[in-house]
């Protein structure tokens, strides 16, 4: 017998799940300065598939790395975003919507729930899915069952998701390997690849998207400098704290929320002298 220990990393994997068009998503998963591929999932819906596996290289697991992009991403694009995450252990999610409070639930590999039920009835209405049809399913998903597991699990939780237009491309799903995930995102249709370019093409991205759609007349003037301070604001003690903590994942959402106010400020003052 070898007395090497197995190698598991291949079966972690993640996927980023926004409910907003690719068009919207981009300028804000630009600012995660990482690696990805985006494309579209369905109606109003996009899919984010991490090309990188800092999971593997750095201290915090899968589902905390996901949780800090899930958060910087709900908080730059304005709508939610749903973290899916899997390991040899255990598979989840996290939904992140905005400034408030993220929510997530669990699974071992056997199926067995481990989050708590109050977490399944906040992502229902954060989503706006039926109290009833929705819930029904949902809950399902928290009781014991000996012949479903981790992967069934989040296989059902998408299943109800379809209702509100996802659709994720064949291949793409829960319990797939990262490097797999990747090979089907990159043969997608309408695929996007996200890369950090600078400061500078950020810019651009993000006013582009804004100035091109119904908030337009609204990124500069005195309701702009507002919401850019208010960020900036927000932004400073929530870096403050993820330094305390060494919480990478927050530490991005604080980055973003920090580049968006000072850049709508700066964008705001360019505009002036223009």
């Amino acid at each position: 017998m070898s007395s090497e220990a197995p190698d598991h990393t291949t079966s972690v994997g993640a996927l980023l799940l926004s409910q907003a068009e690719p068009d919207i998503v981009e300028p804000a998963a630009h600012l995660l300065r990482e690696r990805m591929l985006l494309a579209p999932a369905g109606g109003g819906w996009s899919v984010l598939v991490p090309e990188g596996k800092p999971w593997l290289h750095g201290e915090e697991p899968v589902d905390r790395v996901l949780t800090g992009w899930a958060t910087a991403l709900a908080v730059g694009s304005g709508r939610p975003v749903l973290a899916l995450w899997w390991d040899t252990d255990r598979s989840g999610y996290t939904l992140a919507a905005g400034f408030r409070r993220t929510v997530g639930y669990e699974w071992l590999a056997n199926g067995t729930p481990v989050g708590e039920d109050e977490a399944m009835r906040t992502f229902a209405a954060r989503l706006g899915l039926d109290p009833v049809l929705d819930m029904q399913p949902l809950e399902a998903l928290t009781r014991p069952d000996t012949e479903a597991d981790a992967r069934a699990r989040m296989l059902g939780l998408l299943a109800v998701l379809t209702r509100t237009g996802l659709t994720l491309p064949p291949g793409l799903g829960p319990g797939e390997p990262a490097d797999r995930l990747r090979e089907v995102a990159r043969v997608q249709r309408g695929l996007r690849r996200i890369e950090w370019s600078g400061w500078r093409d950020a810019v651009r991205a993000e006013f582009d998207v804004v100035e091109s759609g119904p908030l337009g007349p609204w990124v500069r003037g005195p309701k702009a400098r507002a919401l850019a301070a208010a960020q900036v604001a927000a932004g400073l003690p929530l870096a403050v704290w993820a330094a305390r903590r060494r919480s990478g994942g927050w530490a991005v959402a604080a980055g973003v929320l920090l580049a968006q106010g000072v850049l709508g400020l700066a964008y705001d003052r360019m505009r002036e002298r223009g």
